[in-house]
């Protein structure tokens, strides 16, 4: 890790979700974003002025974001606070048309820090985020690095098949749990990975990125009956199989943390599954497996790696 980088971890309620996003993984900027890289800063800007009452699309995370402030507005008694904050590398000014995107589409969005160009993942920490969605990879690695949940946002086919209930998947290793097993596989080949994982199977895994992600939305779970019809459905969709699922099964137990589905591949591609249960967002570090998720569902892909 970048030891240069300092300790971002977020400070806020323990019971709170709040999800940092940034404009071009809320709505679809890319033509926008083509124009800059292809004319400049002032030719960008311009066009934004010139264009601020014109509605912008809705962007891979915008489901996401709509079905978590939907949760909010409910104000279920139980239900842990759900916050979504804008992070833009626009100025104020260019970013006058997404916040009037904002207002268009009736999200509950009131917080937001325009960078004007600068990186924007040192105010994470100060609005209390606990998850990172940008199309930018830069920033999410700097996130990352910093301790907090980050994904890079990819082109990719959104899922519609669940349109009133959330649905949230993730990877295991080097995602929901550290990468410490898989860095075995890569090194040392199948057959350590799963010796290893059948030895220390009653050791639980060391958290990953995302453990305080999938913690605040057990908490949400938490305010509702759990079955098929609770308005939250996770699953975790790993290439682990059996005897590597126990250690799986085994740490999530001891976590206390609720997953409703648990899919072992085996090594199987993960789109046509990811397709199958819906996703509205999968998280994932292989880029292999992003690559096969994106053609199915909405995928995060994240960039990380703990050292030894």
């Amino acid at each position: 890790m970048n030891e240069a980088i300092p300790n971002l971890r977020p400070s806020h309620d323990s019971n709170s979700l709040v999800v940092a996003i940034s404009s071009r993984a809320l709505f679809d900027l890319e033509a926008s974003h083509e124009l800059f890289e292809r004319e400049g800063l002032e030719v960008y800007a311009a066009f934004q002025r010139d264009n601020e009452d014109s509605v912008l699309a809705p962007g891979i995370a915008f489901p996401l974001v709509k079905k978590l402030l939907a949760l909010n507005a409910e104000a279920k008694p139980g239900l842990p606070s759900i916050e979504v904050i804008l992070l833009s590398r626009n100025s104020s000014d260019t970013g006058l048309r997404i916040f009037n995107s904002i207002e268009h589409h009736k999200l509950g969005i009131v917080r937001a820090a325009f960078t004007n160009g600068a990186a924007p993942f040192p105010y994470i920490r100060p609005f209390g985020a606990s998850l990172f969605l940008s199309a930018h990879s830069e920033d999410v690695a700097a996130a990352l690095n910093a301790g907090v949940a980050a994904a890079t946002l990819l082109p990719s086919k959104r899922s519609n098949a669940h349109p009133d209930q959330l649905r949230i998947a993730f990877d295991g290793d080097a995602v929901i749990f550290g990468d410490q097993s898989e860095r075995i596989s890569q090194n040392q080949g199948l057959e350590a990975f799963a010796r290893n994982e059948s030895e220390k199977a009653a050791e639980p895994l060391p958290a990953g990125p995302f453990r305080g992600v999938l913690s605040a939305l057990h908490r949400i779970q938490a305010a509702y009956p759990a079955g098929p019809s609770a308005p939250i459905r996770t699953a975790l969709v790993t290439a682990r199989s059996a005897p590597a699922h126990k250690r799986v099964i085994l740490t999530l137990r001891s976590w206390g943390v609720r997953l409703d589905e648990a899919l072992f591949l085996g090594g199987r591609e993960k789109g046509p599954f990811l397709e199958a249960f819906g996703a509205d967002i999968f998280f994932d570090d292989s880029h292999a497996n992003v690559e096969s998720a994106r053609q199915h569902v909405a995928t995060g892909h994240v960039p990380w790696r703990q050292e030894s």
